[in-house]
């Protein structure tokens, strides 16, 4: 087991964090977080024997605001192990994508995987995953990770994608706000882009900041904070194909 690992995650909804956590927490006695979801995270230096740099896959892609504050990390030759963390649906071009600016960032990529967890948007997508198996697969991987690093400096690592990348996701709008707010700020506070403002007549969002990363909508404690009924009507008859496909983690190794 390591020593000291630095986690580096950008987790709006905690799914990415709970994923990349299990794999810290098997690897290292002792873990550094960095929260990339942080609003006005601004960087911070990776200490410790490696770098875990986890982020969320939204259409396929690395999400832009998780890219930009992954470049506000210096990886100084430092090793790394990437971890896309997708819904069950697909990751297309995010974990190479990811490789690659990581890479651009100064580190060197030990190991990769990408891990399911619950969908943000549509949770029945992924429901209770990481589950059991899931974590068993990650403690494992986490061994194997540690044999590469013991036996020196580890080779290329290849994993799916393609460049150019896919078309980024569009913006999907903006939460709804049903009635019964209670004006507590939460939304505002747990927001990474710092897109909600509370005043008199409650939250407001503004449309040209907001990434629908669901942030604001998981942690509203009257639940109040939606996904607007249309978007859900359409996205759940876009995704209903995958509610029934175990999706399997993927792992690579040099």
């Amino acid at each position: 087991m390591l020593k000291c690992v630095s986690f580096c995650f950008f987790s709006p909804t905690g799914g990415t964090k709970k994923a990349g956590g299990i794999f810290c927490c098997e690897i290292a006695e002792k873990i550094t977080e960095i929260d990339l979801t942080a609003q006005g995270f601004d960087g911070a230096a990776a200490e410790g024997e490696l770098t875990v740099i986890a982020a969320p896959v939204f259409g396929g892609r690395i999400p832009q605001a998780a890219a930009e504050r992954i470049r506000m990390l210096s990886g100084s030759g430092k090793l790394a192990v990437t971890l896309a963390v997708y819904g069950n649906r697909a990751y297309e071009d995010a974990l190479f994508e990811l490789n690659r600016l990581v890479s651009e960032c100064g580190f060197q990529v030990a190991a990769s995987a990408a891990l399911i967890a619950e969908h943000s948007i549509l949770p029945e997508l992924g429901a209770g995953r990481p589950d059991e198996a899931d974590v068993k697969e990650i403690r494992e991987f986490a061994g194997k990770v540690e044999a590469v690093l013991k036996n020196g400096a580890p080779g290329n690592v290849a994993v799916p994608g393609n460049e150019p990348y896919k078309e980024p996701m569009s913006s999907h709008g903006i939460p709804a706000l049903l009635e019964g707010c209670i004006k507590c700020g939460t939304c505002a506070k747990v927001c990474p882009m710092g897109a909600v403002a509370v005043g008199e007549n409650g939250p407001v969002t503004d449309s040209g900041r907001c990434i629908f990363c669901m942030a604001c909508v998981s942690a509203c404690p009257g639940y109040v904070r939606v996904v607007p009924p249309q978007m859900a009507e359409m996205l759940g008859q876009k995704l209903a194909p995958f509610k029934e496909i175990r999706r399997d983690n993927e792992f690579f190794l040099p």
